[in-house]
Parts: C-alpha cells; sequence; structure tokens
C-alpha cells in the first residue's frame, strides 16, 4: 500500500494540517479539499489572496490557508 505522505508536505487549513503533493496551485488544491473556489474566499500566509493571483500561486510546504465559504442572504 502506497503511503500518502511521500512525496506530499503539510499545509493548514482553517488550523487543519492537510496534505498537499508538489507543484499544486491554489484552485487544484481546493478542488481536491471538495471546495468550489467560485463560492469562497481565501487568506493565503495571513494576506487574502486576490482571486486574480489564484491561478499563479503554489501551494508550499507549511503555508497557511484560511478559506471562508461566501454565504448569500436575501
Amino acid at each position: 500500500m502506497m503511503d500518502p505522505t511521500i512525496d506530499h508536505f503539510s499545509v493548514q487549513v482553517n488550523g487543519e494540517a492537510k496534505l498537499c503533493p508538489p507543484a499544486t496551485t491554489l484552485p487544484t488544491f481546493l478542488v481536491a479539499l471538495g471546495l468550489n473556489p467560485r463560492l469562497i474566499a481565501v487568506e493565503y500566509n495571513g494576506e487574502i489572496l486576490h482571486r486574480q493571483r489564484w491561478e499563479t500561486t503554489q501551494i508550499h510546504p507549511n503555508d497557511r490557508l484560511e478559506i471562508v465559504t461566501i454565504v448569500g442572504g436575501g
């Protein structure tokens, strides 16, 4: 059986450790977490990350993400 931690590193997501493969972009990581990137806001290492930078943002070991789901009201 393959060990999922080999070639993966730890990332903090809302205070919880998650595994991420190398060379993963933010949108790919979000989808792997089961999230819809269109319905969330992301704080990346303490700063709100503007959506136009998501495609070029690679996840690195020990990055810290705070993810907030956008909820519509009415």
